[in-house]
């Protein structure tokens, strides 16, 4: 792990949108999970989303999640998801499923996201704040401890 204050030299930014309770609960959930920290939480909306997607419009940035790679390759929507599966501990086998069947991921990426609304409102508002509060903290730098 590195020291407390810095980030790996390997992050990813993981872009989100701030303002889904659905998508803030489970970028949580991936934190918790990235026991090296090589994710970076970075709303879609803040200043990093908007430098970062700068060759998109406000629309389009807002349509999907995206993961921007060191090198600064991105990946959108479902086509994110198996290398972010692979960046996880014990996330190989489902990201050798995903990449596997990437119209599958993009389908259920796309249905997710078009339902996002009504499969938020499923997650309790306690739990959605508690999300809220982790990826915060996650976004302020790592610091030993506070992630978990």
């Amino acid at each position: 792990m590195p020291p407390a204050g810095t980030r790996p030299a390997d992050a990813w930014w993981v872009l989100y949108d701030a303002g889904c309770g659905l998508c803030v609960w489970l970028l949580a959930g991936l934190l918790a999970w990235d026991r090296d920290e090589r994710l970076r939480p970075g709303a879609i909306e803040g200043a990093e989303g908007r430098r970062l997607l700068a060759d998109l419009d406000p629309q389009e940035r807002l349509s999907a999640w995206h993961l921007v790679a060191p090198d600064g390759t991105r990946s959108s929507g479902g086509a994110a998801l198996a290398p972010l599966l692979r960046l996880l501990p014990g996330g190989a086998p489902a990201a050798a499923v995903a990449a596997l069947s990437p119209g599958l991921s993009g389908r259920g990426y796309r249905w997710v996201a078009d339902h996002r609304g009504r499969l938020s409102r499923l997650v309790p508002a306690g739990a959605k704040r508690r999300a809220g509060l982790a990826v915060a903290r996650a976004e302020a730098g790592p610091r030993s401890g506070l992630r978990r």
